[in-house]
């Protein structure tokens, strides 16, 4: 991993189709994909030092090749700072240096079409921006950050979640219940802040789609139905218990990111003029 962006943009903004089959993974692999991980590097954060390992095991295990650059959430602030990636992380660490840089980066995947994972905090700045810049609720705020804003999107859970395992059920048809495989799952969590029950019908009604609940009802994961590939989770599936496995949430996501690389690949190929004599 490095902290460089690459500068050159895709060619094409081709749609991303997932590879569901052994197969279908293998005709991806040749291609290497570029991922930003937004977020501020830290020490201090567990899931930011499971990300080398998750990388070295989706080459070594499932041949998914991709080069991962740290892009900190003060530089996304800039625009073009995403341009040329093929996939978007947005990782755990809130509160982010630059609630801003955070937001941007969860338009930039979302309009872009880019494949997005937004994980813990990501997962929040994800229903930030929808709640901003899709349902014009521009005033809305989160808690952590501003907590003595008169409209908070983002909450405090009624019980911290920092290092708790819970149920989480996923909707039937759903792109989470695609990727796990399984209608429910347990999770590991650390984080304090989730969405507040009184936006909830304002977000689904600007085409926000809540497939993954707990057992109290709460959402945990949230996707969109017209991208080729946005999902969050309010849990984080660089914590998982496997260490040897990389959890699925993230596996797919990697499958997108490398299955857009190849498109791009191919759409460039498809660029070079044929000599003929």
């Amino acid at each position: 991993m490095t902290s460089a962006a690459p500068t050159a943009a895709p060619t094409a903004a081709p749609t991303v189709v997932l590879a569901a089959t052994p197969a279908a993974t293998q005709a991806v692999v040749a291609a290497s994909a570029r991922v930003a991980l937004v977020g501020d590097r830290s020490a201090d954060v567990a899931a930011h030092g499971r990300i080398p390992t998750i990388i070295r095991q989706l080459r070594a295990r499932d041949g998914l090749a991709f080069d991962a650059y740290w892009v900190p959430t003060t530089d996304t602030e800039r625009p073009g700072t995403l341009d040329g990636f093929d996939a978007i992380w947005l990782v755990p660490g809130s509160p982010y240096a630059s609630e801003a840089g955070a937001v941007e980066a969860v338009r930039f995947a979302r309009e872009a079409r880019v494949p997005f994972l937004a994980t813990c905090g990501g997962f929040q700045h994800a229903v930030l921006e929808f709640a901003r810049n899709v349902c014009g609720l521009g005033h809305v705020a989160h808690a952590e950050v501003t907590p003595d804003a008169a409209d908070l999107v983002i909450v405090p859970l009624a019980c911290s979640l920092r290092g708790h395992e819970g149920g989480v059920r996923i909707e039937r048809g759903s792109l989470a219940e695609w990727v796990l495989g399984v209608e429910r799952s347990t999770e590991r969590y650390y984080c304090s802040y989730g969405v507040s029950d009184d936006y909830l019908d304002r977000l689904r009604a600007g085409g926000l789609r809540f497939t993954g609940i707990d057992d109290d009802g709460e959402v945990r994961v949230l996707e969109l139905a017209d991208h080729p590939f946005f999902l969050a989770t309010l849990f984080q599936p660089e914590l998982a218990a496997d260490a040897a496995r990389v959890h699925p949430v993230i596996r797919a996501f990697a499958t997108a990111a490398v299955s857009r690389a190849a498109a791009r690949l191919a759409s460039r190929r498809a660029e070079i003029p044929t000599i003929s004599g």
